[in-house]
């Protein structure tokens, strides 16, 4: 009996180890390596493969990641595989193929850079690059964060971000100024997927962009000039269009309305069939606002549209398009409001782009973009008079009948301006292991028509040549250069460069996490606006031959990461130099034909800014995140020999609209379905005036709270509330515009299709 039992265990090993031994000659073998663009490799993807033709063929089968090396491996019975590859940083990669027995299959997969990721910045360099190892500080604003703030406006968003104050006249649609770092409010140009939407010259009002669409926003701060050249003097924000993801349509509808008597809807069609992706949206926004003439009316139509030729060729076309129109009822806290002044806009700008690979290593980009700008100013009645009016300087001015005695005079006028910025774009890139080499080429058309020249037809013709490098050594540093020679049909040729690194001086791995330290250096450049060159009054005539204004930004900073990353802190140091800055004065010689003298525009003016962003991020529990920051901009006008300018525009004030101090908080929470953010900013005291004359040079601190919630009723239904300016606090981002008071707003989103 214990013979055969024995005989019985010998047979039952011998027949397994022999049924292993089957399995392995029958098993097939999938390993491969994941490359970023430049041939290093990916750790901490996701891999997964799935069985096709299976009846779970949407259930992965295995899953594994890519280890310190980007390198994977499975192993498999014969059949036919979807193989996806997924990473937070790189666009997902789906490979189908066939295994047959026996079969040892190595594959090596390049990932492209996923543009619209959080953790990859676009703008700062001429190719994408993670964001960690950007030697210029970088704000990157994610589609989550937009959602969660359930932001309509691009002004109200950026200004809760360090370092950027935001001036608005009053209301909703009211003229919206940006000032980066102490930058002038023309000194950092604004692109949409590509497209430079500033005015020729650099001006730019934000009062009409909306967020419809928009899925990512980048702020690069310091002159970037070397890439994108006039107009990039303190930094550069992009804002990028959302892109179709899903297999099925998804059409995404939200209605909501509130406070003020105010409206808005969207919709949004997108989806992806086969190489083709879209995202179509159309959004509406009307308010009465809290005065007289104060409405305000915007359409929004944008859209993206993609055709993947193959996985390293693809061509997109981006449209956008904003209409608005806004009553101006002025400095009501000096004035009498006005009750028919109206200011019209219309901002269209669009991108056709081409990237293709030549081989491993030469990547190719193409693009075409245009972008126009309408602005329509009209007072057709006057409002209020002097009363008495010793001069009649309101003499012959058609009057309001509901117009009051005043001690200022509103006159009529109408006026309407056209821009247009045209340009093509060759950019070839050679990308081996670690670093990248770029060189490109730029054409631009900018024209001009306008109100207050009689519609003289105005037209500058810019080229420009760039190169920019970077190299990576090792795990630690990051060395990137670049400079541009830009040849401006007025100013001439101009070469400016950039230069910077980041050093990771400690990898972490414990409580004390990574430590990168950052510098970057740029000068910048930008032309004058078409009036100050080509002014046709023979009293105030243009100045053909300005300089361009110039800049040298410098920035040093730290970012620490602890508690094993639940804590990150930041700190970037700047200091802004502003050069050649055109101002007002009188010209050489008497004339008789004007009562006051010729002036025209100089070169004459100098400034500078300097100061401290701090951020901090603590996440103590997976649900609650908590971010604050603090900015110092200390500026100062150094030089300014311009006629008729305020008083607080002369040398040794600081500079007009930016605060000194000013900070943000932010406290989100996410638990389940419910999800709700507090979100607070201040600012303090800051140089300005009222421009009528009554020494008002001072516009006092305040601070603005927002909240907002959000419910998912079920996977396709949300509901959703703000409230904004809670405390109902009274202030002026502008002197004599009073802001909105507490605002609410209540909606609904729904959700249709999208698996």
């Amino acid at each position: 009996m214990n013979r055969l039992l024995r005989s019985a265990v010998v047979l039952i090993f011998l027949a397994g180890f022999a049924t292993r031994d089957i399995r392995a000659q029958s098993s097939a073998t999938l390993s491969g390596t994941l490359l970023d663009p430049s041939g290093a490799a990916v750790p901490g993807a996701k891999v997964s493969v799935a069985a096709l033709g299976a009846p779970n063929a949407a259930v992965p089968l295995l899953r594994t990641s890519s280890d310190d090396h980007g390198h994977f491996s499975f192993t498999l019975p014969p059949g036919h595989y979807r193989l996806s590859v997924a990473h937070a940083s790189f666009m997902r990669r789906e490979l189908e193929m066939t295994l047959a027995e026996g079969e040892s299959r190595e594959t090596e997969l390049r990932l492209q850079l996923e543009r619209l990721s959080e953790t990859v910045v676009v703008t700062a360099e001429a190719q994408p690059l993670n964001a960690e190892f950007s030697p210029a500080p970088v704000v990157m604003i994610s589609e989550a964060e937009i959602v969660e703030r359930q932001s309509t406006s691009l002004a109200t968003l950026l200004s809760n971000v360090n370092g950027i104050s935001i001036a608005r006249s009053g209301r909703n649609g009211g003229i919206t100024s940006l000032f980066v770092d102490g930058g002038n409010s023309g000194f950092a140009k604004v692109l949409i997927d590509g497209t430079p939407v500033n005015e020729p010259g650099g001006a730019i009002d934000l009062s009409n962009f909306s967020l419809d669409n928009i899925a990512k926003i980048e702020l690069v701060r310091g002159a970037e000039s070397a890439l994108y050249g006039s107009d990039a003097m303190a930094g550069v924000i992009q804002l990028f269009t959302a892109r179709g993801t899903s297999r099925q349509p998804r059409l995404d509808l939200l209605a909501e309305g509130g406070g003020f008597s105010s409206a808005r809807g969207q919709a949004t069609l997108s989806g992806v069939v086969r190489r083709f992706d879209y995202s179509a949206s159309a959004g509406r926004f009307d308010t009465e606002g809290q005065g007289a003439n104060n409405d305000f009316r915007n359409l929004t139509l944008s859209g993206n549209f993609g055709w993947h030729f193959s996985d390293t060729s693809t061509a997109r076309l981006t449209l956008r398009d904003n209409t608005s129109d806004a009553g101006v009822a002025g400095q009501t806290l000096l004035t009498p409001p006005n009750l028919d002044q109206h200011n019209a806009l219309h901002n269209f700008s669009t991108h056709a782009n081409w990237e293709y690979q030549a081989g491993q290593h030469w990547r190719n980009h193409l693009s075409a973009s245009e972008s126009y700008i309408g602005q329509s100013f009209s007072n057709a009645l006057t409002d209020f008079f002097p009363s008495p009016d010793p001069f009649g300087i309101c003499a012959g001015q058609p009057l309001s009948p509901r117009a009051v005695p005043s001690q200022f005079c509103d006159f009529t006028f109408g006026a309407r301006n056209q821009y247009n910025r045209a340009g093509i774009e060759e950019q070839a890139s050679y990308l081996f292991r670690g670093g990248a080499l770029t060189a490109g080429y730029e054409y631009e058309v900018e024209n001009g028509a306008l109100g207050f020249q009689n519609g003289l037809h105005l037209r500058r013709n810019n080229q420009a040549g760039y190169l920019d490098a970077r190299y990576q050594f090792g795990r630690r540093l990051l060395v990137h250069a670049g400079a541009r020679a830009e040849a401006n049909a007025n100013f001439g040729t101009r070469v400016v460069p950039q230069a910077g690194f980041s050093y990771a001086a400690r990898l972490g791995g414990d409580f004390w996490g990574p430590t990168r330290l950052r510098f970057s250096y740029g000068q910048g450049i930008k032309e004058p606006r078409f009036d100050q060159n080509f002014s046709a009054d023979p009293c105030d005539p243009g100045n053909p031959r300005l300089r361009p204004e110039r800049s040298r930004t410098f920035h040093a900073g730290i970012d620490q990461t602890l508690a094993a990353e639940r804590l990150r802190v930041s700190v970037d140091l700047f200091f802004n130099r502003y050069y050649d800055m055109i101002s007002f004065g009188q010209a050489a010689g008497p004339s008789p034909a004007c009562a006051f003298g010729t002036f025209t525009f100089f070169n004459t003016d100098l400034a500078r800014a300097r100061g401290i962003n701090t951020n901090i991020e603590f996440k103590p529990v997976r649900w609650l995140r908590i971010a604050a920051g603090y900015a110092v901009d200390d500026s100062r006008v150094l030089l300014a020999l311009g006629a008729f300018k305020d008083s607080t525009q002369f040398a040794g004030n600081r500079l007009i609209r930016r605060p000194v101090h000013s900070g943000n908080l932010l406290v989100h929470a996410l638990y389940r379905s419910w999800s709700g953010t507090f979100a607070g900013y201040f600012s303090g005291q800051r140089t300005d005036s009222d421009f009528l004359g009554l020494g008002l040079t001072r516009n006092p601190g305040y601070a603005r709270f927002d909240v907002t919630t959000r419910y998912e009723l079920t996977p396709r239904l949300a509901a959703f509330g703000r409230v904004e300016n809670l405390f109902n606090r009274r202030y002026q981002e502008i002197i004599g515009f009073p802001a909105l008071g507490r605002d609410f707003r209540l909606g609904l989103k729904f959700t249709l299709g999208g698996e």
